[in-house]
């Protein structure tokens, strides 16, 4: 089995162009990122460009979040990448937002933070490249 390691040493990562919002919204918003939905309340991921035209449907909304995406395909049983990226980045101070895929993580980190995150993931490895 390959370790968290192998996968990070030149792994690829990208960053969406699109700035995103977390929103606790009333009911589904199509076109989200991402959705949760729980017997208490519905969580979308939204390109923030599209908040307004969906203002009716979002209770309140956290903004000027960006997508990091881990361009390599994972085992689903892969164990430690996840607490590997997210306690490197916490030693930076910098607070997440995990999505996992079925082969394919993406983290959320606050605009104001992204450039430290880049720097840390490139210093584990990885390979940022353009989309």
């Amino acid at each position: 089995m390959r370790k968290v390691e192998d996968y990070l040493r030149n792994g690829e990562i990208y960053v969406w162009k699109e700035t995103f919002s977390i929103a606790k919204a009333k009911g589904q918003i199509l076109g989200a990122f991402a959705a949760i939905h729980d017997k208490n309340e519905n969580t979308v991921i939204i390109d923030q460009a599209k908040l307004q035209e969906n203002e009716q449907h979002i209770e309140e909304a956290d903004k000027d979040w960006k997508i990091i995406t881990f361009d390599m395909l994972l085992p689903i049983d892969m164990v430690g990448f996840i607490a590997t990226i997210s306690g490197a980045l916490a030693q930076e101070g910098i607070s997440i937002l995990w999505v996992s895929a079925f082969s394919t993580d993406h983290v959320l980190i606050q605009q104001n933070d992204l450039a430290k995150a880049l720097l840390k993931l490139q210093s584990l490895g990885c390979r940022i490249k353009e989309k």
